[in-house]
């Protein structure tokens, strides 16, 4: 497992097909569902594929993709943060999510500190976020980066109003 970077209480590593339970659980949760969308993954099979597919072949194609999000002390894995260049956006896109035991803790606002940072070491220039109108956590942790409203834009896989956020980073 390769480790990507730290934080004080994180551990951000490459994700692989051996996290498909644990995937499974994050991709079937509600709030996945409902603040991301439903992906139809429903078994450990689907959950390696969907792995395989997104997070790894992002990785190798791009250099940075979504990473697995490990408390330092026990390596328990608790959420995805990372990158992720869409086909839809122009600018790179920063993404989280958590299970639900994790949240209000300061683990999603720390992780995607770290992310930001990396984001910068990578030499990007600016990166972008989505976020549905309705998910009010998700928009005070984007702010907290530093990253503004810019304008509402339509998911182009369905007639869901999403809205962009942006931030120009320094490298």
């Amino acid at each position: 497992m390769t480790t990507v970077l730290q934080t004080a209480r994180l551990r951000l590593r490459h994700m692989e097909a051996g996290d498909a339970a644990f995937m499974l659980g994050l991709l079937n949760d509600p709030a996945w569902h409902r603040y991301i969308g439903d992906r139809g993954v429903r078994t450990l099979d689907a959950a390696r594929d969907y792995i395989l597919a997104g997070p790894v072949a992002m990785v190798a194609r791009y250099g940075f993709g979504f990473y697995v999000v490990e408390r330092e002390e026990d390596a328990c894995p608790i959420g995805v943060c990372g990158l992720a260049q869409r086909d839809f956006l122009d600018d790179v896109d920063i993404g989280y999510a958590f299970l639900p035991q994790y949240g209000g803790q300061g683990y999603a606002l720390e992780a995607a500190r770290g992310v930001m940072a990396h984001a910068a070491a990578l030499g990007l220039r600016r990166v972008v976020a989505t976020v549905r109108p309705d998910n009010a956590a998700s928009i005070r942790l984007l702010e907290k980066l530093g990253l503004r409203f810019e304008r509402s834009i339509v998911a182009p896989d369905t007639t869901r109003e999403l809205q962009l956020f942006g931030i120009d980073i320094d490298g």
